[in-house]
């Protein structure tokens, strides 16, 4: 099958993602991942989970939720809004809110998919675990992309897992910079570190395409590049113990110096 041919569908748990690290998160960048290698959309749902009470009586709230589904539409994304159920519990007498955003992204990949070949799959719920199984026993490609507190065992059941801080423009970033460019922030992994020495190399996707299997930046078609990094451009309270780690994510500036690309002012943003 030609890559022309192949088809991708994504669905996203938009209150989970913005809960757990993807405040901001680009749409239109998602799209550009998802569709890398000329694959065309088929399924492009966002999930919403809506408060009706607070529609009702919040206004800028109302306005937030529909400028967001208009923006979405602008992108093709389909927003398929669940609203909150709130009951208060006899015990505690606190109010308890509940959605079923979940079950229904669960349905509607089991049964909007069967003519993808990728789908890709914004969560770190690992109660979706079963339904990645399911639709990999069809013999798909489930993709996930998350950010803070992903799930272990939804990692490990992914065909992949990428972290959307890696994902060159999927979050803003302060830079004047161009991301990749000298003088530009960057988020990567140290993947290798040596604790004799006090350095190690850091790594980070320079561009999205179909290869990110060619992890190895010394490879020609390899979207990805490795920068030399002292650990004295580490924050000073991070413990370099950790390192290397491919869990913890930094973000890095990329200054060129005699030897080439380096990374300095390395800071912490992602861990377990």
């Amino acid at each position: 099958m030609s890559t022309s041919n192949r088809r991708v569908s994504v669905f996203v748990d938009a209150v989970n993602v913005t809960l757990n690290g993807g405040f901001g998160l680009r749409y239109d960048i998602l799209r550009k991942f998802a569709c890398r290698g000329g694959c065309s959309p088929c399924r492009l749902n966002v999930y919403l989970a809506v408060d009706r009470d607070r529609m009702r009586d919040d206004a800028s709230y109302k306005q937030k939720t529909t400028r967001f589904s208009e923006v979405m539409r602008d992108f093709e994304y389909k927003v398929i809004e669940k609203s909150l159920s709130k009951y208060t519990d006899p015990e505690s007498e606190t109010v308890v809110t509940k959605n079923t955003v979940d079950i229904d992204m669960t349905v509607d990949m089991l049964t909007q998919t069967g003519n993808c070949d990728r789908i890709v799959l914004l969560s770190s719920d690992g109660g979706l675990v079963p339904v990645v199984q399911a639709i990999q026993a069809r013999g798909q490609r489930v993709e996930v992309i998350g950010f803070d507190n992903v799930a272990l065992a939804l990692k490990r059941e992914a065909d992949l897992f990428i972290s959307g801080y890696g994902i060159p423009g999927l979050l803003p970033i302060k830079s004047a910079y161009e991301w990749g460019t000298v003088g530009s922030r960057v988020r990567g992994m140290c993947y290798d570190f040596s604790h004799s020495d006090g350095y190690g190399f850091m790594r980070y996707l320079n561009k999205i395409d179909d290869n990110l299997w060619v992890t190895d930046s010394r490879a020609e078609d390899s979207p990805f590049r490795t920068v030399f990094a002292h650990v004295s451009q580490f924050e000073s309270d991070f413990d370099t113990s950790f390192l290397p780690s491919r869990d913890l994510i930094f973000e890095f500036s990329l200054v060129k110096n005699d030897k080439g690309l380096v990374a300095e002012d390395i800071v912490l943003i992602s861990a377990p």
